[in-house]
């Protein structure tokens, strides 16, 4: 899986980052994963046609000592469809960003 990974977090890191996810993305039923949705202005012109497959967004998985941050852009409504796939440039600067953003907002150094 292509991603990008924050690690050596510090246990503090940890329960911070779970808090602003809790807030700031969607909760799973599977503990430490959470989706964000991709803007649509964002979505490739395939996505943007494929109504039915959207909302799309990339997962987060927290784990004690990292978080990583899925580059696989899904549907929440199928699981396999030629619209789901790696994100572009332009979706991976977003994902990129978020993670920035969070550690910026939580003011974390590492």
């Amino acid at each position: 899986m292509k991603q990008y990974v924050i690690d050596q977090l510090r246990e503090s890191d940890f329960y911070r980052i779970r808090e602003y996810l809790n807030e700031n993305a969607d909760s799973t039923i599977m503990e430490g994963i959470y989706w964000v949705n991709i803007p649509e202005e964002l979505y490739t012109e395939i996505q943007k046609a494929h109504k039915s497959c959207q909302p799309f967004y990339f997962a987060v998985n927290l784990h004690r000592r990292y978080v990583g941050f899925e580059w696989l852009i899904r549907s929440r409504n199928v699981i396999r469809c030629n619209c789901i796939g790696y994100a572009t440039r332009i979706q991976r600067d977003y994902i990129i960003d978020f993670a920035d953003r969070m550690l910026n907002d939580l003011n974390i150094k590492l």
